[in-house]
C-alpha cells in the first residue's frame, strides 16, 4: 500500500454506509440500478485504500444490519485502524443521525456517506462544520457524487488531514428548510415536493402526477428525478444562491417539458409558472390533505388546519468537492513520492 509522500496523519474519518440505498420501490417501476450489498462492500474497500494512501490511519464505522463497513474493514489489507461506533441499529434513518452525532463527539475530521440523497440529508442534520463527501450508490441521486471509491477516499483524506485547505474544495451548499405548523422542522438538500398522497406509505415519490408544487435547490438538466424537471425549465447549480419553485399542472398546463424523472422514463411534465427563490424568503403551503416529500421521499403530512413553509437557507453542509480537491492536490504536488 503506497502512502503518498508518506504523510501519516493522526486524524479520523467517519464512514456511513446505508445498506437500504439503491433498493427502494423505484426499482420496481423503472430501470433504476440495484446496488447489492457486496458491491457496496467493494466500494468501501476502495474508499479505505484511498484513505490509507492519503495518510489517514483512523476510521470510525457506523454499524449496520448488512455489516457493510465492518465486512469491508475485515477484508481490507492495509494500514488502517478501524473502530465501530456504539449505536443501536434500527434500520432507519435514525441510524445515520445517531451515528453522525457519535462521529461529531468523537472529533471526526471528515465523513464519507455512501448512499443516496436521503442518506445524505439524514447525515447533515447534526454534522455541523465537519466536511462531508456524499458518494452515490444508485441512479436516482443528485446531491451525492458519482465518483470511484478510491478517488473518494483520496479526496477525503487530503481534506481531513489538512493537506488541502482551499475553501473552494469544501463549499457550503445551500439547502431548503421546511417548517411545519406543529413546530417540527426538516431540511432538504435537493428538492421538496408537495404531493396529493395522504400518507407517507412507501415514502419514495415515483408518480409525478401526484405532485402540485416543487421546490428545488439544485436543478440541473443532467440530473435524474424531480430535479430534472427544474433543470429543463431554469437550471440552477448546487453552488448558486437561488432556488426554484414550480407550480405543476397535469391537466391543462401552460407549458410542457420533457424530463427524465426516473431512469429509463422521459416524461412529459406540465407546469403553469415558476418563481426564483432567494435566501430567507419563505413560501407557505396550506393545502390539505398533503404529504411533503424531502429529497424524493415522503416525510411530513399536512392535515386539516396544518400548514408549512419552505425557505431557502445558506447554511447547508460543508461538502467536499472531490474533483476540485484532487486537482488542487495535484497542483500542490501531493501525488509526488519521496
Amino acid at each position: 500500500m503506497i502512502s503518498i509522500k508518506k504523510r501519516i496523519v493522526l486524524v479520523s474519518v467517519g464512514i456511513i454506509a446505508n445498506p437500504s440505498s439503491g433498493k427502494d420501490i423505484r426499482r420496481l417501476v423503472s430501470q433504476s440500478r440495484v446496488v447489492s450489498n457486496q458491491e457496496k462492500i467493494n466500494i468501501l474497500k476502495r474508499i479505505y485504500a484511498g484513505l490509507a494512501a492519503s495518510g489517514v490511519r483512523n476510521v470510525l464505522l457506523m454499524p449496520d444490519y448488512g455489516r457493510l463497513a465492518i465486512t469491508a474493514a475485515e477484508e481490507f489489507e492495509g494500514p488502517l485502524s478501524f473502530k465501530s461506533l456504539e449505536v443501536f441499529i434500527r434500520n432507519k434513518e435514525e441510524d445515520t443521525i445517531d451515528s453522525v452525532k457519535k462521529l461529531v463527539d468523537a472529533g471526526a475530521d471528515a465523513i464519507i456517506v455512501l448512499g443516496g440523497d436521503g442518506t445524505s440529508r439524514a447525515a447533515c442534520k447534526n454534522i455541523g462544520e465537519i466536511p462531508l463527501l456524499p458518494v452515490s450508490t444508485g441512479t436516482n441521486n443528485v446531491f451525492p457524487y458519482m465518483i470511484e471509491g478510491t478517488l473518494a477516499g483520496l479526496a477525503t483524506g487530503f481534506i481531513a488531514s489538512g493537506q488541502v485547505t482551499d475553501k473552494e474544495c469544501i463549499p457550503r451548499y445551500q439547502a431548503l428548510s421546511v417548517e411545519h405548523s406543529d413546530g417540527s422542522s426538516e431540511i432538504s438538500l435537493v428538492d421538496v415536493a408537495i404531493s396529493s398522497e395522504h400518507y407517507v406509505g412507501a415514502r419514495a415519490i415515483w408518480d409525478i402526477s401526484t405532485v402540485s408544487d416543487l421546490f428545488l435547490s439544485i436543478a440541473e438538466p443532467h440530473s435524474i428525478g424531480l430535479s430534472a424537471i427544474g433543470g429543463a425549465i431554469n437550471p440552477i447549480g448546487r453552488e448558486e444562491t437561488t432556488a426554484l419553485h414550480l407550480k405543476l399542472n397535469h391537466t391543462n398546463p401552460k407549458y410542457r417539458v420533457m424530463a427524465p424523472v426516473i431512469p429509463g422514463h422521459v416524461r412529459s411534465v406540465g407546469y403553469d409558472d415558476f418563481t426564483i427563490m432567494t435566501v430567507g424568503h419563505p413560501i407557505t403551503i396550506d393545502s390539505y390533505p398533503r404529504t411533503i416529500a424531502l429529497d424524493g421521499e415522503r416525510a411530513l403530512v399536512l392535515r386539516e388546519g396544518d400548514s408549512a413553509t419552505v425557505t431557502l437557507i445558506s447554511e447547508g453542509p460543508r461538502t467536499i468537492d472531490p474533483y476540485k480537491t484532487l486537482r488542487t492536490a495535484a497542483s500542490n504536488k501531493l501525488f509526488y513520492l519521496p
